[in-house]
């Protein structure tokens, strides 16, 4: 098992965070801001480490949103998705994002027809509880 972290941060309009994805795996698609939590380091630094390093962002950790498994190329991705508080709303995508967006539900709905998310990223949202909240 690889361990991940993901962060879910709405805006104060119910806007999701996303970042889309400049590596692989995914290169190309849009999921939630995060990565692997590295040696020593525990989940919530981690995720306060990579949504500021992909996002410029500075978050306040919340509790656990879910659980996710993906294929590694040597492994199992396992993805811990955490709820997230920021008071900073001005995005500057970085490290191992391309770009970084607040989506709203219409955008998000459109992401996701195309085919621009993260398999499975929209139905874990949905199950959640956790897509963007305007209409």
């Amino acid at each position: 098992m690889i361990r991940c972290v993901g962060a879910v941060i709405h805006d104060p309009l119910g806007r999701l965070l996303l970042v889309k994805r400049a590596h692989a795996p995914s290169a190309g698609k849009w999921s939630l801001p995060g990565g692997r939590v590295e040696q020593g380091e525990t989940d919530h630094s981690a995720v306060q480490r990579e949504v500021q390093e992909e996002t410029g962002l500075s978050v306040t950790v919340g509790a656990l949103v879910g659980r996710v498994l993906r294929p590694a190329p040597q492994g199992t991705y396992e993805i811990l998705d955490y709820s997230c508080r920021t008071n900073d709303w001005t995005l500057c995508a970085g490290d191992d994002a391309a770009d970084a967006i607040w989506a709203d539900s219409a955008t998000f709905a459109t992401l996701d027809a195309d085919g621009a998310l993260t398999e499975g990223l929209a139905d874990c949202l949905h199950a959640w509880d956790c897509l963007p909240r305007n209409e």
